[in-house]
């Protein structure tokens, strides 16, 4: 197909040179001109939007970030803020100190605190959750499983140099604490936990739920809402290595969400609770036994040869059937795109376009990943990774919600990082996914934040997307996807157009069945003519069954309709 500026130059060469041509030979190029026009509209997109047509409701948790900016959180009015990551399986709330793990040297680190005389009053998760409460966001705490915190407010490294002899690498601030691994690169092993670390219980856990009551109040009273069972479990032992060398026994583990948790719904029955918060895709299908260790999957034998989010939802049930206690409220895995350079900052076009596909792991029946994943085999490289989430749920522990607490697909200081960000969004919203939680974000004036506008705030006066998912179907959601809701204020419909060919303009119809509307519709929009704003556009004219719109290469259109 050719583009516009393309026929332009056609045209423009017939008319500089119109007097030496022969009339045949131009009427042929005018016919051919007029041809490439022609091919031009035929290749527009069908989209169509029903409303009362497999409606459902979209959960407001699906818009949630981890350490959200507070201003940024009452802007887009932020449903919750997790506190969230490696540093925080070994946060110690008493004290105010984090181990950063492998992600800084193994190091306990405190935190700033201008009165540590008054902790734990005044920690960093304390004014974690009194930001919350003023952005008006409620509060979903990570709760360490992993059996340790740290040991005092004095800074200390899990692989110090002068213990543990030469290393690798160094903290060039802190040169005694090393990476752990010998100059060759291999472990050092036999280290001492205790260096850095004192041994916790449940109890630990229970005092801080009671500390956050005593402060906030109970869960259904606006105290802090969600309690995570830690962080990325099965990579323990290559994350937190210096206190937990060998890989999680998933029993262990288990036990360990049954004891914790319990401990959290004694206190607060009210709150909610999210586990087992694998590291991704794999941790549904495997335990981290089986992932990083067993060569033949004897974990997987062990327990019923079923995949590991099925035996974990079984062990969840079991334990409510006999305690008449639910210990788990979501089941909550993260994902993030394993296809080399998604989860990247690359902007090439190649990088684009894959990113953009990247998102139909999420959902999609039959995409292949393009990633590692497709070499595992037939039954696993169709991610389809929300249905497998809730085919797990309703086979093995109904009534438990899905959670994706940490995803990124990268690109976030780009439009195509936006673009792909809005497209994942909206997925979570059709796909009836009960909470999300966005990790890792930069400036609030790069592109990755409008994609939260447009869903949280589209006019910058509070407008957003609907409550409620209805159907909304695309001739070909690869170049051009829609995501449309009714919203319950208004009663408006309000849908989102993405783009994804990343030089076409797409010329569709849009057909609107079971809706009556008025004749015009206003149109926001944010692409590469403005990447500091979204666009207030001229009102669209409205037929009665739709309407006929063209979308700008590599953009996201909003449209919000009223009813008669």
């Amino acid at each position: 197909m050719c583009s516009v500026s393309t026929i332009f130059l056609i045209k423009s060469f017939i008319v500089s040179i119109h007097l030496q041509i022969d009339m045949k030979y131009l009427i042929w190029l005018l016919f051919y001109v007029t041809l490439i026009n022609v091919q031009y509209v035929l290749s527009a997109l069908n989209l169509k939007v029903s409303v009362g047509k497999n409606d459902h409701m979209i959960s407001k948790n699906i818009y949630g970030m981890s350490f959200a900016d507070t201003g940024f959180a009452k802007e887009i009015k932020l449903p919750f803020n997790r506190w969230g990551g490696n540093s925080v399986t070994r946060y110690n709330w008493k004290i105010d100190v984090s181990n950063h793990a492998s992600d800084w040297f193994f190091e306990n680190i405190p935190e700033e605190n201008k009165t540590p005389e008054t902790l734990p009053d005044g920690s960093a998760s304390d004014r974690f959750t009194d930001n919350n409460t003023i952005a008006g966001a409620r509060t979903m705490m990570t709760i360490p499983l992993i059996g340790w915190t740290p040991k005092d407010r004095e800074k200390s490294c899990g692989f110090s140099v002068k213990k543990y002899g030469e290393q690798q690498k160094t903290d060039q601030w802190s040169p005694d604490c090393g990476n752990g691994l010998h100059p060759n690169g291999t472990k050092i092993v036999g280290n001492d936990p205790k260096d850095t670390s004192i041994p916790i219980t449940p109890e630990f856990v229970k005092e801080w739920v009671q500390h956050f009551i005593k402060k906030y109040g109970k869960a259904d009273k606006g105290g802090v809402l969600f309690y995570e069972l830690d962080n990325e479990y099965d990579l323990w032992d290559s994350t937190h290595r210096d206190v937990h060398p060998k890989q999680p026994d998933p029993v262990g583990y288990v036990n360990a969400s049954l004891s914790y948790g319990a401990a959290v719904k004694e206190v607060d029955p009210s709150a909610q609770i999210l586990g087992p918060v694998g590291w991704g895709y794999r941790s549904l299908l495997k335990s981290g036994l089986d992932q990083f260790g067993n060569t033949n999957d004897s974990d997987r034998k062990a327990h019923g040869n079923v995949d590991f989010g099925d035996w974990y939802l079984r062990q969840m049930k079991a334990y409510e059937d006999k305690h008449k206690v639910r210990i788990l409220d979501y089941f909550d895995n993260h994902f993030y795109p394993q296809t080399n350079g998604v989860f990247s900052e690359t902007d090439d076009n190649a990088t684009r376009a894959i990113r953009f596909r990247s998102t139909r792991s999420l959902w999609d029946p039959n995409y292949i990943d393009e990633s590692w994943i497709k070499d595992l085999g037939s039954d696993v490289y169709k991610i389809q990774f929300i249905p497998r989430m809730h085919k797990m749920v309703a086979d093995n522990y109904p009534g438990t919600k899905i959670a994706i607490t940490e995803y990124n697909f990268g690109g976030m200081n780009t439009l195509n990082g936006a673009l792909t960000l809005a497209d994942v969004l909206g997925i979570f919203g059709r796909e009836k996914v009960d909470l999300a939680a966005l990790w890792g974000w930069g400036k609030l004036t790069e592109p990755w934040a409008y994609a939260f506008r447009m869903y949280r705030n589209y006019d910058g006066k509070g407008s957003a997307f609907g409550e409620t998912s209805v159907s909304a179907v695309s001739d070909d959601e690869s170049k051009l996807a829609i995501y449309a809701s009714k919203r319950a204020s208004d009663k408006a419909l309000v849908f989102i157009v993405i783009n994804k060919d990343l030089s076409e303009t797409i010329e569709s119809k849009v057909t609107i069945e079971g809706f009556s509307h008025n004749n015009s519709a206003k149109v926001f929009r944010y692409s590469a003519a403005d990447l500091t704003k979204i666009v207030s556009l001229p009102a669209q004219v409205l037929a009665t069954d739709g309407f006929s719109a063209k979308f700008p290469a590599h953009s996201m259109t909003l449209f919000e309709i009223h009813s008669k």
